[in-house]
């Protein structure tokens, strides 16, 4: 599945530069990777998952996860306190 232009024109440069937040970004096309490319709606993986798939230190990952709820740009779902959390990307720009 191709990535939405929005994400590689305006989030890129919103993220990466305005926010300085390059880690938020590569963890949205980390998710987007194991979701929306995938044909899937949610993706379960854990912050030690992603750490060791982007290079990213778990803090670093637990940072930019802050940052992506924050934004909008991502919802997490969890069945218990300690569950591995349940990831959805979000992508306000098509509904506007």
């Amino acid at each position: 599945m191709k990535i939405d232009d929005y994400v590689l024109d305006v989030l890129m440069r919103d993220l990466a530069g305005h926010d300085h937040a390059p880690s938020a970004y590569l963890l949205y096309l980390h998710l987007w990777s194991k979701t929306v490319g995938r044909r899937v709606k949610t993706a379960r993986l854990s912050h030690q998952a992603i750490a060791y798939a982007t290079g990213l230190s778990k803090s670093a990952v637990q940072v930019g996860i802050r940052r992506l709820l924050r934004r909008d740009l991502v919802r997490i779902h969890r069945a218990s306190a300690t569950a591995v959390p349940e990831y959805r990307i979000v992508r306000p720009w098509l509904n506007r």
